[in-house]
């Protein structure tokens, strides 16, 4: 065929395509299949608009009655911001409900599991923290059930649907939503004249207010997960089975170190405790373990600093790929790594400016003021450490192939002499596959060895620093108010502010920190 007539032949094509019940009938398929996938993906954008808008004003709202509240002579009470709680708790169990119901009665409903939102850590993690959710909401009833004689009613009607909520979004397994509140421990048992009518009500007290940090931490666990499997809705991805297994294989330093600093963390913290709740202690007493609480903490922050500084120098002679491809999970983690460590940011940056205004006068303020120096510098090496962990390719194991030499092919005879030239020629020899394979292995297993052994050795210790930074504020270190330098300057209701906002993301910082971190030694 010239050139002529393929052309000829190709606009006769081209004419029939165009007529009716031409060429167009057999590509009818593909024709329809592009306005089908674009109505999909207007659907999809007009829910993810809707339920955006909704957030949004239910955000709004709330943070417009939280800030109501705060005025004294706005009536807006603890127990208006419980209804909205409830109200809020109540539709979203209802939904989850409905849509577990909706599956279920579905015929030949596809269950879609999001890989990226559901990490067996995760989960487990999550459940974890519910379950002493679901704890803390039992002693908060049997607490404030009695009260119900001289106080609100919805005192006890917030933990009875919070819990609920909880397990109900435990056995659903749907879209996470969770909303916390201390709103209610803010107000106490209402006024001075109101007693509990049986004896327990302090012990109950007592237990649900140390439990309240995990119920902290279930919440944004919840939110997290939320945000990920929202963000994935009608995103389709192939499945990635990288079958990453956790191993402690050689690592010994880490791990001891950091047990090492949880356990003088935790004693430092609790002689602390007891000695500013005394309320009859001198303040010679008070100010030692302030001291103590500082060089505790500038301890901990200068070794998590020294060992980022060693990680980071890994990454320099660690020729590891970046990872191209797209996740909404590490970009959450990215995302909500660097957004909760401004929270301690602005606490620390705060304090130095408050110390070196005043001129730093005494020891505790020349400690305060080193404190938050190192903790600006961790916070940034430490930033940078897990993000560029989580950039990176997974170590692929270098396997050690065994050669079996072969007798008849290494013994010269009359027998073989005909396959000479041929095929002997063509293969390489055993021996010199197995010197190769030696030589390779020599050469570059172990600097592969030792740069993984220290990278888990630097999360392992990093893990465990952050931990027990996470338990300290968590449980009621407060030293931004024990030593009065930063109130006196700042006056006390701006200061109360600064930290009331910085804290609780700094305190979730630490707790990101150590999923992040365990993500980056998995794949070390």
């Amino acid at each position: 065929m010239t050139a002529k007539d393929r052309e000829t032949e190709e606009a006769h094509l081209s004419n029939n395509t165009n007529a009716p019940g031409g060429v167009e009938s057999a590509c009818e398929p593909d024709s329809t299949t592009p306005s089908a996938g674009v109505g999909k993906e207007k659907s999809r954008n007009w829910g993810w608009m809707l339920s955006g808008i909704i957030c949004v004003n239910i955000l709004i709202l709330g943070c417009a009655l939280v800030s109501g509240s705060a005025e004294n002579n706005v009536k807006i009470g603890s127990a208006d911001l419980q209804v909205f709680l409830i109200l809020l708790l109540l539709l979203t169990t209802i939904w989850m409900i409905y849509y577990v119901i909706y599956t279920a009665r579905t015929k030949d409903a596809v269950d879609y599991k999001d890989g990226h939102a559901g990490p067996v850590w995760l989960r487990g993690g999550l459940v974890l923290f519910g379950l002493l959710s679901i704890i803390m909401d039992i002693f908060k009833i049997a607490s404030y059930a009695g009260y119900l004689h001289c106080d609100s009613g919805v005192k006890v009607a917030f933990p009875v649907v919070q819990l609920v909520f909880v397990l109900v979004q435990l056995w659903a397994d749907a879209h996470p939503l969770h909303k916390s509140s201390r709103v209610d421990d803010c107000a106490g048992y209402g006024d001075e004249a109101c007693t509990c009518s049986h004896t327990s009500c302090s012990i109950f007290k007592e237990a649900y207010y140390y439990l309240y940090p995990f119920n902290i931490e279930y919440s944004l666990f919840a939110s997290a997960m939320a945000y990920i499997m929202w963000k994935n809705v009608g995103r389709v991805t192939e499945e990635h089975d990288h079958h990453i297994k956790f191993q402690m294989k050689d690592v010994y330093f880490g791990p001891v170190a950091g047990l090492i600093l949880v356990a003088s963390g935790l004693a430092t913290f609790i002689v602390y405790e007891m000695e500013i709740i005394k309320g009859d202690s001198d303040d010679d007493q008070k100010d030692k373990a302030i001291m103590m609480h500082f060089v505790m903490n500038i301890v901990i922050v200068t070794l998590m600093s020294l060992s980022t500084v060693i990680g980071c120098a890994i990454y320099k002679v660690d020729h590891r790929e970046h990872v191209l491809e797209k996740n909404p999970t590490r970009s959450l983690d990215v995302g909500l790594l660097v957004g909760a460590s401004l929270g301690q940011f602005i606490i620390s940056y705060f304090s130095i400016v408050a110390m070196a205004a005043t001129g730093a006068i005494g020891y505790l303020d020349g400690l305060n003021l080193t404190w938050g120096i190192l903790m600006v510098i961790q916070l940034g090496l430490q930033n940078f450490f897990i993000i560029e962990g989580l950039h990176r390719e997974p170590y692929h194991e270098v396997r050690i192939v065994t050669v079996v030499a072969n007798p008849y092919v290494l013994q010269g005879g009359k027998e073989l002499t005909v396959y000479e030239g041929t095929d002997m020629e063509a293969k390489p020899s055993p021996v010199l596959t197995a010197h190769c394979l030696h030589g390779h292995t020599a050469e570059h297993r172990p600097k592969l060895l030792w740069k993984r052994r220290i990278l888990k050795e630097v999360c392992v210790f990093l893990l465990l620093g952050n931990v027990i930074l996470w338990i300290m504020p968590a449980f009621g270190a407060r030293p931004q108010f024990d030593h009065d330098t930063e109130t006196e300057f700042y006056k006390f209701n701006m200061w109360a502010a600064i930290v009331n906002v910085g804290l609780p993301f700094g305190i979730f910082y630490r707790m990101h920190s150590v999923a992040s971190l365990f993500e980056v030694f998995l794949t070390s």
